[in-house]
């Protein structure tokens, strides 16, 4: 088994956005905007389970509201800000129109609402914090685990993996999307579904290999 040593996420990898800046989401400490994004998420859900309709959908878009806030505060401004929307747009309407079809337009809006300002909110601690520092905060959070067979490294990586997935997903749809429509096949699903099945398959595989040349997988 290769020895692992304390995990880096080198900078201009898949695994973070990080944009620079000194504002007050870049200064507040790794740990603080996990706990903080946790807490966000759980609050969607317990609002969504919880509430009636109407109160839960003001719910959704406050939190949105909030997501967009943070994304500004971290410097998601403009295109950047526009590419996160445009990327969640195309699952974003997959999802509106499932939970329309099952529970009708206001819990549609609001799963939706909700699911972006998860997003949204995801994307601010990525821009406002940088990969490496994602990872020590996380690993420093786990070392007392280790006894119970806890990886803390591993789990680490894991964690800004997932942070960074969705929106490569979101952002490799958008462009799968552009690219049909250029070519007028944007009516056509095998023109948008079969080069996206292809890069995402591609995006997966070369993560393991970065996974795997980090020592992940070497048990």
């Amino acid at each position: 088994m290769t020895r692992r040593r304390g995990l880096r996420a080198p900078a201009g990898s898949p695994i973070g956005s990080y944009v620079p800046g000194s504002g007050p989401l870049h200064r507040l400490s790794p740990g603080v905007k996990l706990l903080a994004l946790a807490v966000f998420a759980v609050g969607i859900v317990a609002t969504q389970q919880a509430l009636a309709p109407t109160p839960a959908l003001v719910c959704g878009l406050a939190a949105l509201a909030l997501g967009l806030l943070a994304a500004v505060i971290a410097g998601l401004r403009g295109r950047r800000l526009l590419r996160v929307a445009l990327g969640f747009a195309v699952v974003g309407v997959l999802v509106f129109a499932f939970q329309a079809w099952q529970h009708g337009p206001i819990r549609a809006l609001t799963v939706t609402s909700g699911l972006f300002a998860l997003v949204i909110a995801a994307s601010a601690i990525t821009a406002s914090t940088r990969a490496e520092e994602m990872v020590d905060a996380i690993t420093r959070g786990l070392r007392p685990f280790r006894r119970f067979a806890v990886d803390p490294d591993r789990v680490g990586l894991a964690f800004s993996l997932a942070f960074r997935a969705l929106p490569e997903a979101f952002r490799i749809a958008a462009e799968s999307r552009d690219a049909a429509r250029a070519r007028g096949l944007s009516r056509n699903p095998r023109a948008y579904a079969t080069p996206l099945v292809i890069r995402m398959v591609a995006h997966a595989r070369a993560t393991g290999a970065a996974m795997q040349a980090r020592g992940l997988g070497d048990d």
